[in-house]
C-alpha cells in the first residue's frame, strides 16, 4: 500500500511541476484558411454575377415571358450588375444588344473576381488552389 501511496504522490507532484498549456494553435495555417475562405466566396460570387447575367442573355434571346418572377428577378439582377456595359453598344436588333452587352458584362465579372482571387492569395499569402 505503501508504494500505491508513493506512486500517487508522484503523479500529482510530476502534474504541478508541468502546468497544462493550453492547445498550440498554427496561425500561419488559420490565416492560410481564412484567405482561402475569402479568395473562394470571391471567386464564386464572380461566377454568380456571371451566371445572372447569361440567364438574362438566354430569357431575353429565348423570348421567356418578361411577368414571370424568375426572369423578372434575373432582369432586375442582371440590369444592376451591367453596371457601364448596359448601354455601351446599341445594335437595332435587341437581341443582339443584350447579347453583346451582358455578355461582356458578365466577362468582366469573370476577368475582375478572378484578378481579385489572385491580389488577395497575393497580398495575405494565401496558398493557391
Amino acid at each position: 500500500m505503501a508504494e500505491h501511496a508513493e506512486k500517487s504522490e508522484k503523479n500529482l507532484t510530476d502534474e504541478d511541476s508541468h502546468p497544462k498549456r493550453g492547445v498550440d494553435v498554427d496561425w500561419r495555417r488559420v490565416k492560410d484558411q481564412v484567405v482561402a475562405i475569402v479568395a473562394g466566396i470571391v471567386r464564386w460570387a464572380g461566377l454568380l454575377f456571371a451566371l445572372i447575367l447569361v440567364l438574362h442573355v438566354i430569357f431575353t434571346i429565348g423570348s421567356a415571358n418578361p411577368d414571370n418572377g424568375i426572369v423578372s428577378w434575373v432582369r432586375g439582377w442582371a440590369d444592376s450588375l451591367a453596371m457601364g456595359f448596359k448601354d455601351l453598344f446599341e445594335p437595332s436588333d435587341q437581341n443582339l444588344r443584350v447579347l453583346v452587352n451582358y455578355g461582356i458584362a458578365a466577362l468582366f465579372w469573370l476577368i475582375v473576381s478572378s484578378i481579385a482571387v489572385k491580389i488577395i492569395r497575393r497580398v495575405f499569402g494565401g496558398s493557391s488552389a
